[in-house]
């Protein structure tokens, strides 16, 4: 059996990252007692000297398990997989794991260039190259769509902390511009991760192909 938290753990998030909702989204499905608190990028708080006590980074999200911290969005879902997860999130054997590393390591690079770059021009007014950047979340799609072609999720048959940290941007990439028409094996990974039992989705903006 999995351990429990002594008491609901503190999410400090902003609603619309993507890479909050990681997080929001891994103790969801975790169903783990939580506290979210949010805090508002557009007036600067995350560069306050409170929250820079949290992450010297000033970044969404960061995670209080009862005064242990932990910030960045993936090393968030390490930890809870860890902590209260089992091995059902984050396979023990170092193939299952490096597989599941892989895709993290995609979320802070391909993912975070591509479709989430997109998805800042659409919402915040981001000076991205948009040609650029949509240009790469397709590049990825491709693989991803080849990928998930043979395995229901991004390493295996079942579920993985690869899986939600690779959710959120892909969901909302079409607020973006970037289309998952031609993407079928994308879209049916999508719809089973949102047919998980405790999914919670990310609020939707009507930006982009999504307006």
């Amino acid at each position: 059996m999995s351990a429990r938290p002594n008491a609901p753990l503190k999410l400090y998030r902003f609603p619309l990252s993507g890479h909050s909702h990681r997080a929001e989204l891994l103790l969801s499905l975790l169903g783990l007692p939580v506290e979210l608190i949010d805090v508002d990028l557009r007036k600067g708080a995350h560069k306050q000297p409170g929250f820079l006590k949290l992450n010297p980074f000033g970044q969404v999200p960061v995670l209080d398990d009862s005064g242990t911290v932990i910030a960045d969005s993936n090393a968030i879902l390490v930890y809870l997989a860890r902590r209260y997860g089992g091995h059902a999130w984050l396979p023990a054997d170092p193939v299952g794991e490096a597989a599941v590393q892989r895709w993290l390591s995609v979320a802070a690079g391909q993912i975070a260039f591509g479709p989430a770059a997109a998805r800042l021009i659409t919402l915040f007014g981001a000076r991205h190259n948009p040609d650029e950047v949509i240009g790469r979340a397709h590049e990825l799609l491709k693989i991803m769509d080849a990928q998930l072609g043979s395995t229901a999720f991004l390493v295996g048959g079942l579920p993985t902390i690869a899986d939600v940290a690779g959710y959120t941007y892909i969901a909302h990439a079409p607020e973006g511009n970037v289309a998952l028409t031609d993407y079928p094996q994308v879209r049916a990974w999508l719809a089973r991760i949102e047919a998980l039992p405790g999914f919670v989705p990310m609020q939707a903006t009507r930006v982009g192909l999504a307006a």
